[in-house]
């Protein structure tokens, strides 16, 4: 679960990064292997399905990292 805690937070500062305002609510459990994470900026919501291996991972695959980062922008801009 430690490698799950990693994940969440480097995600959670990729999207801070980005945008301060967007709420972020990663559920504990994925289902069927991947997560869907809620992004939330005002009244605007939008949800993303990222895979379980993918948030383990991206604190130490930098190829993983600038995938996740490219797709979270795109998300966050259509908030």
């Amino acid at each position: 679960m430690e490698d799950f805690e990693e994940g969440k937070a480097a995600f959670l500062a990729a999207v801070k990064n980005i945008d301060a305002d967007v709420e972020v609510v990663i559920p504990t459990v994925p289902s069927n292997s991947r997560f869907l994470i809620s992004l939330t900026k005002g009244a605007n919501r939008k949800f993303l399905t990222v895979p379980e291996d993918d948030i383990l991972d991206l604190p130490s695959e930098e190829n993983i990292l600038s995938q996740t980062t490219a797709m979270l922008r795109e998300a966050i801009a259509e908030l």
